[in-house]
């Protein structure tokens, strides 16, 4: 989003697509892909609730934001179970708690930090209204001296790796890598803010991920049923191994760039959706992920 607000596309010629790819806990050496929607929308609130402080043997002369913090944590994981239909998908995580500096003192304020990931506008909408009238109300029911301060401030789209383009480009890993390096991917309600190149510029995305964790690990997890016993992605015991996920990573890259520089004609059916003003002999490719 830096880079779009700072004039990236009024600055440099726009691109024809964005190549974007990431490495993941799949096997490594492996390619996951997935067309049309991917990867969730992304939205964090910084929440500050306002108490009354005092001495923690006296809790009835103060108004606690601790308990009025632990009850919002609370309510908000009805949102999900409650509020959005089970055909559709959510997810509501408060990462940040912070308060007090004592165990005997009752603070004066307690934070929140909280994210939410969606798939669309409408339920992105609906958790956010939610988020924040939990948050009021709780403050009312304490009787908190003001309200809350409720700050969104980090959005990420969802992220759309556009079908005909996502085509083109698996065709051209399936006859570089062999179809059997190739994997199907379900939504991931993790967040990727190179969708934001492509929804700022017009132009079609393709996304897909490889993987790094060792081959015989994973397949052994997904064939015994554990497979979220394997450390992802921010793990501090995620590591991948380095071959062949570095000849892999670096490969995809690189095929899906020359594939689309050549622009050949069997691909010309995404470009057509491209306006002709944008249609630059280029790519624009990034490796990143929140």
């Amino acid at each position: 989003k830096d880079m779009v607000d700072d004039g990236l596309f009024r600055r440099f010629p726009v691109p024809g697509i964005v190549l974007g790819q990431h490495v993941g806990p799949l096997p490594a050496g492996m390619i996951g892909y997935a067309s049309g929607p991917v990867m969730a929308a992304s939205d964090s609130v910084q929440v500050v609730l306002y108490g009354q402080g005092g001495h923690g043997s006296r809790p009835e002369a103060a108004i606690d934001p601790v308990l009025m913090a632990a009850h919002i944590v609370t309510r908000l994981q009805g949102i999900v179970a409650r509020q959005v239909s089970p055909a559709e998908t959510a997810v509501v995580t408060v990462g940040r708690l912070q308060a007090g500096t004592k165990d005997n003192i009752i603070p004066d304020t307690a934070e929140l930090g909280i994210n939410i990931r969606t798939y669309s506008p409408q339920i992105r909408d609906l958790v956010r209204a939610s988020i924040e009238r939990i948050i009021a109300a709780e403050a009312t029911a304490s009787t908190a001296p003001r309200p809350p301060q409720v700050t969104w401030n980090i959005s990420t789209p969802r992220l759309v790796s556009d079908p005909v383009a996502t085509e083109a480009t698996m065709a051209a890993f399936t006859g570089h890598f062999g179809p059997e390096r190739l994997l199907p991917m379900p939504l991931v309600t993790a967040s990727e803010d190179v969708g934001i190149f492509g929804e700022a510029a017009g132009i079609p995305t393709v996304f897909w991920f490889w993987g790094g964790p060792d081959t015989q690990t994973v397949l052994s997890a997904m064939a015994e049923g554990r497979l979220d016993s394997l450390p992802g992605n921010h793990s501090p015991y995620f590591a991948p191994v380095i071959e062949p996920t570095l000849s892999t990573g670096i490969e995809t890259l690189t095929v899906a760039a020359r594939t689309w520089l050549q622009a050949p004609p069997a691909h010309s059916a995404a470009t057509s959706q491209v306006p002709a003003s944008h249609q630059a002999p280029g790519v624009q490719t990034q490796e990143m992920q929140e």
